[in-house]
């Protein structure tokens, strides 16, 4: 992938004016933090006045940090570049990377790659945005982050004096002009489950290789990437917490031939953001059903001594592999289905999960820390409006709750009784003449 040399410079000089050719002109004398120092010429002026006033124009963009150094640089190959040595770098998310990828090369390239960055103006921003929202709102949306991270990031690179992404917005829909109140929305009961919704779910699941992987989803409000890199080690069964610290994917940049078959996708990967490192309570109902598939998993493990691959995954096969990021694909549509239960997205068992701690009043900041959430507002704007969908006064919303969150008193109790237990230890002491 083409990767620009795009160094920031630490100190400048420029040259007085001096004759060029048949006008004249004046060089800018860029030194970097590695020591170097780069020439660059401006020339073509007609008269020695000229070159001055254009010479003073430069000092004052160099004071001031809005000198462009890569005036040259094509929108196509600053893309391509900036994914590779900035957001290869900051994220250790295969998907996050792949999806950028994508939206780059077939939306923001293919409208906008042959100009050059410094040429781009606030109306070619606008009218990409209206071409994409026209296409999909949610590429629209992608195209919008990714054009506003990336220009930032061309500002401080010196590709752009500033950034003609900033203040241009997407067109308004019809449904964001019906908007009376702040983060207000029109809710679609179809993508949240209700409280007995949620209950014939767990239930059915109980017959389906998903079991656990329904657990994690809708009472714990795990990523699905971070469902399949759930370890035994993982859980601290004192105190009743996970540690979620991975997730299994693709490894950026690695290639499939350099992995045992049927695994590259299923690497143990660092997560999405630093904030999707948390620990968070374990239900007691889930805390039971772990237990539940520890003996599966050691009976397997007993029963396979030659082909279980014991590498300590929750979900895993009978013979110890995990799961593809897709296994539970059919299964839970084939579970919604025969339930009669909404043809929700898998994710929105993680938004049912936030609705309903939200619906209790949880803060929103503790419940963006138990989503993994790097900022609350994520977890407002994307979750906290559809709090409406679970009716006002279920009386079964406080045994959710139970099950949501360990009874802490018993945990409590728990710890107590443990030390308070008494071993004789004077038979393993070395006895004395």
């Amino acid at each position: 992938m083409l990767k620009l040399d795009l160094k920031n410079y630490v100190e400048w000089r420029v040259s007085q004016v001096m004759p060029v050719r048949s006008g004249f002109g004046y060089r800018i004398f860029l030194k970097y933090l590695d020591g170097s120092e780069k020439p660059y010429q401006k020339s073509g002026f007609k008269t020695e006045k000229e070159a001055n006033k254009a010479r003073e124009k430069t000092i004052a963009e160099l004071y001031n940090g809005t000198f462009i150094v890569y005036s040259n640089v094509k929108v196509a190959e600053f893309m391509l570049s900036w994914l590779e040595i900035d957001i290869g770098k900051r994220t250790e998310s295969h998907e996050t990377y792949y999806n950028y990828c994508n939206t780059v090369n077939n939306h923001i390239i293919p409208a906008l790659g042959n100009k050059r960055m410094a040429d781009v103006t606030r109306g070619d921003i606008q009218k990409l945005f209206n071409a994409k929202a026209s296409y999909s709102r949610s590429v629209a949306e992608q195209v919008k982050t990714i054009m506003n991270v990336s220009f930032r990031y061309a500002v401080t690179s010196k590709v752009i004096s500033v950034s003609p992404v900033e203040g241009v917005g997407l067109p308004k829909t019809e449904t964001s002009q019906k908007k009376t109140a702040f983060r207000s929305r029109s809710i679609d009961t179809q993508k949240t489950l209700t409280m007995e919704q949620i209950l014939v779910l767990l239930e059915k699941s109980r017959d389906t290789p998903i079991h656990m992987q329904v657990l994690f989803g809708v009472l714990m409000g795990l990523r699905r990437s971070e469902i399949n890199g759930v370890k035994y080690s993982d859980i601290d069964y004192i105190n009743r917490t996970l540690n979620v610290n991975r997730q299994l994917g693709r490894i950026h940049n690695a290639k499939k031939e350099d992995f045992a078959p049927k695994t590259f996708t299923k690497q143990e990967v660092g997560l999405k953001t630093k904030s999707s490192y948390r620990e968070i309570p374990i239900p007691d109902y889930v805390f039971e059903e772990i237990l539940k598939e520890r003996q599966v998993y050691e009976a397997n493990r007993n029963r396979r001594k030659r082909e279980f691959q014991d590498l300590d995954y929750i979900c895993c096969s009978a013979y110890g592999r995990p799961r593809s990021k897709g296994f539970h694909c059919k299964y839970y549509k084939q579970l919604l289905a025969e339930s009669g239960l909404p043809d929700i997205r898998w994710h929105d068992l993680r938004s049912t999960y936030c609705t309903l701690l939200l619906k209790e009043e949880f803060n929103p900041k503790a419940v963006s820390k138990l989503m993994g959430h790097a900022k609350e507002l994520i977890t407002m704007d994307v979750y906290a409006d559809n709090r409406e969908i679970i009716a006002d006064g279920v009386p079964e919303i406080e045994e959710y709750m139970k099950m949501v969150l360990p009874n802490m008193e018993e945990n409590e109790l728990f710890k107590n009784e443990l030390l308070e237990i008494v071993v004789d230890v004077t038979e393993f002491l070395p006895r004395t003449a």
